[in-house]
Order: C-alpha cells, then structure tokens, then sequence
C-alpha cells in the first residue's frame, strides 16, 4: 500500500463487498480499522477491560452487519458509528449488570489480537492525555478522537454522531464546536504546565 492506508482500506473493504466476499471484506475492515477504532475506544470509555469488551462488540457486529452496509457513508464513518454505538452499549448500566463477554468467534479472536499487540504502544500515549480528558464529556472527547486522531472530515464525523432515531448532526455545528474545545483544551494544558 503505498496511498492514504485509509483510503487503500476504503478501496479494498468495497471491492471485496462486490465480489460477495463478506468474510473478506470484514477481515479487511478489521485488520485496516482495528487498531484505530480501539484507540478510539480507550478514549471514550477510559477503561481497557469496558474498552476490550466494546472492541469485541464492534468486531463481532461489523462482521454480522457489513453485508447490509448501503454505502450512505464512508466505510470508515460506518465503521466508527458502529464503534460509537458499541462504546454506548457499554456503558449502558443495563449491560454493565449483565456483565456478559462475546463468546470467542472468528472477529473476536481477530479482534483480540489487534487488541494485544497495540496495548502496549498505546500505554504511554494513553496516560498523558487521560487526565485532561476526563474533563471532557464523552460527546467532546469523541469529537476529538474523530477529528485528530481518526482524521475523519465533518461529514463523516456527522455521520458517526447522528442517533438513529434522531436528526443529523450538523456538520458546520461540529467545527464550531471542535473549535471551542481546542481552545478549552489549551487553557486547559496550559494551566497544567503541559504546554
């Protein structure tokens, strides 16, 4: 791969979905997203265990749901919907009694593996910014995730945010937004000498 990998990943999930191969497609989807979409994770939920248990969720509903994947978005945004909605669940109290784990299956034993080899490159990166973003909301720190980390355009970025029984996200709304917690996250890192 020698382009943008997430384009080249883009490209390879939507040929692999012409061809019929949802196994492939999904491998592909796994392998090219995972390790972001686990960072993502960690982000948002704060926890490695509610983090793993949400990775697994995402995987394990991505390889069921990528064959009714309409092309309405981006795979990526898709991608990071599912994520955002799996991140939902576990924190959902309800789920949390349940307690449950996904039995191991194809995608949550390729999951688990992505999972353990960027644990520890992500340890270090993961401390320093905890602390400023327990501060933030899970919506803002989503935001930001989506933004620098995943570099997902507003569009995208709307599409991820956007409930299903609830009206778009509007995307110039997000910038606005994004813009105001860049500067609160400044303030922020500068009052604590990060800067």
């Amino acid at each position: 791969m020698t382009g943008h990998p997430a384009k080249e990943v883009e490209l390879a999930v939507l040929e692999a979905l012409d061809r019929g191969d949802l196994n492939g497609a999904a491998t592909t989807a796994i392998r090219g997203y995972g390790a972001a979409v686990l960072t993502y994770l960690r982000s948002v939920l704060r926890d490695e265990p509610r983090a793993g248990d949400a990775f697994s969720q995402w995987a394990e509903c991505l390889w069921r749901g990528l064959g009714g994947f309409r092309r309405e978005a981006s795979v990526r945004s898709w991608i990071f919907r599912l994520a955002w909605n799996c991140a939902l669940h576990v924190r959902d109290e309800a789920w949390n009694r349940k307690g449950r784990r996904f039995e191991t299956g194809d995608a949550s034993a390729l999951a688990e593996s992505i999972r353990t080899r960027t644990a520890v490159a992500m340890e270090g990166r993961r401390r320093a910014l905890d602390e400023l973003r327990r501060e933030l909301s899970h919506e803002d720190e989503t935001l930001l995730v989506l933004r620098i980390d995943q570099e997902l355009s507003w569009k995208e970025i709307s599409d991820v945010l956007t409930r299903e029984e609830g009206a778009a996200v509007d995307a110039n709304a997000l910038m606005k937004r994004f813009e105001r917690l860049r500067d609160r996250l400044r303030r922020m890192a500068a009052k604590r000498g990060l800067l």
